[in-house]
């Protein structure tokens, strides 16, 4: 491809991770085609990202390789030289050359969320290409990277969020269902023994008086049946921001 084409196709790869960002599409899914991506647009053998947590412990990697040594290649120099350079060093960014029967470049660049970095892209190519002239592309793919992880990051965290909030939701109401039942079945129980107790001496009532003291039993009835649901009440749920929260009861 000529120089123009070559441009325009690392700045699909960049559109194409920000829509696909803005869709909501997964890290792995992104990664996966950025990094193929970029291996047949730079020259590379071997790309891959990763992503560490607070311990500096990997927490999620992906890679594409051209070959299986390329990617044994990637893997040790992250292990060896990248991540040792990274804990002892405070490694950022770098490129590499290097010699021997097969020299070749290699990079290392940053996934950071303001001043914290949480991961890194890397990437191996063969000796003839110069990754350096490469640099601005790289650089604004790791940062579209970047918004990505933090993003499927932040939906990860709103999922937790979500869960928690619907726990305190829950046990919020199983207290209220509580209070309710006690504070309702005493006088409750009090109505219903007196109701069952005339309805024993009903040849003595009057027939209208007779109806509605069974009216008053079936109602209490109901609200003591509702209590005692109240208490096996299990998950709680809200339907949407519009209405109010929805008790699943077993």
């Amino acid at each position: 491809p000529t120089m123009q084409e070559h441009d325009l196709n690392k700045y699909e790869v960049l559109r194409d991770l920000a829509i696909a960002g803005a869709k909501g599409e997964s890290l792995r899914f992104l990664a996966e085609q950025a990094l193929r991506q970029t291996c047949g647009l730079v020259g590379l053998e071997a790309a891959s990202l990763h992503v560490w947590n607070d311990k500096h412990e990997i927490s999620f990697e992906i890679a594409h390789a051209q070959t299986e040594d390329a990617r044994k290649r990637l893997t040790a120099l992250e292990i060896d030289l990248f991540s040792v350079l990274r804990e002892r060093r405070q490694l950022v960014s770098a490129y590499m050359t290097f010699g021997g029967e097969l020299p070749y470049q290699s990079f290392t660049l940053p996934l950071r969320h303001g001043s914290k970095i949480f991961g890194a892209v890397i990437g191996l190519a063969p000796g003839n290409v110069r990754l350096i002239s490469e640099e601005m592309f790289l650089e604004a793919l790791s940062a579209a990277m970047s918004l990505n992880a933090v993003v499927d990051g932040l939906s990860r965290d709103i999922s937790v969020a979500r869960e928690v909030i619907d726990k305190e939701r829950l046990a919020a109401i199983i207290e209220t269902a509580v209070t309710v039942n006690h504070e309702v079945n005493n006088p409750l129980t009090a109505i219903l023994g007196n109701v069952q107790l005339l309805l024993l001496k009903r040849d003595d009532l009057d027939p209208e008086l007779q109806k509605k003291l069974k009216t008053i039993e079936i109602s209490a009835m109901k609200i003591k049946d509702v209590t005692q649901k109240l208490l096996r009440l299990t998950s709680a749920r809200s339907v949407n921001t519009l209405r109010e929260p929805a008790c699943s009861i077993s």
